[in-house]
């Protein structure tokens, strides 16, 4: 598996996590890495996700994270 597939995957997996503990403790495992100096080459896709990302904001079309919380328990009450 290439290193762009392995981060995506770890990307998406991080995006369901909530336990903030868990996170933290990913976090400081990152942070301590000695990757400091790697540069990363994003894909076409993932500059493309950002710029979208970027007009999303300059356009106001952003949710609290309170609404996103509200969203996320009525799709789950769907289920």
């Amino acid at each position: 598996m290439e290193a762009d597939n392995i981060r995506n995957n770890i990307i998406d997996k991080l995006l369901t996590i909530s336990n903030k503990e868990y996170l933290s403790a990913l976090y400081q495992l990152v942070q301590n890495s000695s990757i400091d100096n790697d540069i990363v080459k994003l894909s076409k896709e993932q500059i493309l996700m950002l710029e979208l990302s970027e007009d999303d904001i300059k356009n106001g079309r952003i949710l609290t994270q309170e609404q996103l919380d509200k969203n996320d328990l009525k799709w789950l009450e769907g289920l």
